[in-house]
């Protein structure tokens, strides 16, 4: 899931000071997991900033409303009709829900209340870590289900560096435990009996798929839905 974490309130309040009506947007997917942006987050900001505006003597409006997800038009659009007397946006969705929002309003800004931090796992209660950089060439199958790339601070390819120690990282501290990528991959795959593969020659990973080209897409062709031409509606 895409991790998040709160805007400091005052950074929030930064954004929307000048404003008399502001809607506080939730989502209900992966900032609800990690209690960052879901309906309850929605109430406690939206609350934050109304005491935060009267403090400061501002006059404001504060709406709420959660959302599925803010990252597909059959959700977004039915609360953008409703919106039309809205001055601003404050989104707690991820980024990608900021990005999409913004891209369908006309000139109604919309500010983000978190910062949007890594696709990651939930590791126990209250604590999440990354699992995934999206790099868009799974190499997955070669190294045992670990992502050297998210879980190896150098996002070394080729296996473990000379920082490696007693299964930790050399940036490893007391506070901040960081586990050595590779050899977490090698202990996989140990277990799974499959170490013989990490000896065996595979081409360059295809960076190409990362970053490089601009923003990414894909396109599903048999999930597209074809909008009639005006001809064939007529028919």
């Amino acid at each position: 899931m895409i991790v998040a974490e709160s805007k400091p309130l005052a950074e929030v309040f930064g954004f929307i000071e000048n404003y008399k009506r502001v809607l506080v947007l939730g989502c209900g997917e992966c900032v609800t997991v990690c209690q960052s942006g879901g309906e309850k987050e929605v109430a406690v900001l939206a609350q934050a900033l109304r005491l935060k505006a009267k403090t400061d003597g501002k006059e404001i409006e504060f709406l709420e409303n959660t959302i599925r997800r803010q990252c597909e038009p059959e959700f977004v659009d039915p609360v953008l009709q409703d919106i039309s007397d809205v001055d601003a946006i404050v989104s707690i969705a991820c980024g990608v829900g900021v990005n999409f929002l913004a891209g369908r309003l006309g000139n109604v800004p919309v500010f983000p209340g978190v910062n949007t931090t890594f696709m990651g796992a939930t590791v126990e209660h209250g604590i999440w870590a990354e699992r995934c950089a999206g790099c868009g060439d799974c190499v997955l199958h070669l190294t045992g289900g670990i992502c050297p790339i998210a879980r190896c601070s150098k996002t070394i390819l080729n296996g473990p560096c000379g920082g490696t120690n007693e299964g930790m990282c050399e940036i490893s501290t007391e506070d901040n435990p960081v586990e050595c990528g590779w050899a977490l991959v090698v202990e996989r795959m140990k277990a799974l009996g499959t170490m013989d593969k990490l000896s065996e020659i595979v081409p360059p990973k295809d960076w190409s798929t990362s970053r490089d080209g601009g923003p990414r897409r894909m396109v599903r062709e048999d999930l597209i839905i074809k909008k009639e031409s005006p001809e064939e509606a007529k028919a």
